[in-house]
């Protein structure tokens, strides 16, 4: 009965915070408690359900799967540990949960085996959801994204017409290689090449060294490897494609995304979600998140 009213509870917040709506209930019988004690009342079996759940929980592990080489979602700082949008969020939900933290780098190629072996509990990492929605247990999204083309500011190009003939990079099972073999096929057949890449760092080390012409990329990523090379590339404006991102659990797995997921709206709620993103704001985050505002 507890897990019920706790997953009642989540619904009914997830509600209130994404579409900021709602109304007020009425009086409809004669000697019924006043609005204000029933709402007491109400609030106080929900928090009671949501601490037992949390007590019942307390002590585990919590371990996130990550793609360590995407920034500024998860990626490796100059000392060598781990940090990043989503694991800053994933910490703070083992914080209030009394959870222990582990973050786990995986093959972004072996994130379903890591998944399913119970090797992580969840992908957390700019995971998209379009195209993906039957194969896991989603969180509400929190982030909208984009996928872009970003090309060497002297390359003189402008548009997406323009890279027909080029030598595009992509990272393997991404969300822009999705969009360029469904969506966007027609324009990728105009392309000399399609490069695939394990990671985006060695795939803007070889835009740099002029091995590919252009990279299909998620538009946070994209900004934050701008941003520390100077104004040597530019992103087009047109986009690939847009999506949305949200934590990805096993499918069925609905009690411990239910946790987790009412734990990041409460962040929302109270504006921790916000502070932890406005840390990457120069990377665009604060303009793509959709919860806490």
């Amino acid at each position: 009965m507890k897990k019920f009213i706790a997953m009642a509870f989540t619904a009914v917040f997830t509600m209130g915070l994404l579409t900021a709506c709602g109304n007020k209930a009425e009086d409809t019988a004669a000697g019924s408690a006043a609005p204000e004690e029933n709402a007491a009342e109400t609030a106080s079996e929900e928090g009671e359900a949501a601490s037992q759940d949390k007590e019942e929980t307390a002590g585990r592990t919590f371990t996130v799967g990550f793609d360590a080489e995407f920034p500024p979602y998860g990626y490796m700082d100059e000392n060598g540990g781990y940090t990043g949008f989503d694991l800053e969020l994933a910490a703070e939900v083992c914080a209030r949960n009394g959870w222990e933290f582990v973050a786990q780098p995986i093959d972004w190629d072996s994130k379903d085996m890591e998944l399913s072996s119970g090797s992580i509990d969840c992908i957390w990492n700019g995971f998209t959801m379009q195209g993906r929605e039957d194969s896991y247990t989603w969180s509400v999204p929190y982030v909208d994204n984009s996928q872009v083309f970003v090309v060497p500011a002297d390359a003189g190009i402008s548009t997406q017409a323009d890279l027909a003939g080029k030598v595009v990079g992509v990272q393997k099972d991404s969300s822009a290689l999705a969009a360029l073999e469904t969506d966007a096929a027609a324009l990728a057949i105009t392309f000399a090449d399609l490069q695939q890449y394990g990671d985006y760092n060695v795939a803007f080390m070889d835009l740099e060294q002029g091995a590919i012409d252009a990279l299909a990329i998620d538009i946070g990523v994209a900004n934050y490897q701008i941003s520390s090379r100077g104004d040597a590339f530019v992103i087009l404006e047109e986009k690939l494609a847009s999506e949305q991102y949200g934590i990805g659990f096993k499918l069925g797995n609905e009690e411990l995304k239910n946790q987790v997921e009412a734990t990041l709206l409460e962040m929302a709620e109270d504006g921790t979600f916000m502070e932890i993103a406005e840390k990457y704001a120069d990377f665009g985050l604060t303009d793509s998140v959709c919860l806490g505002k």
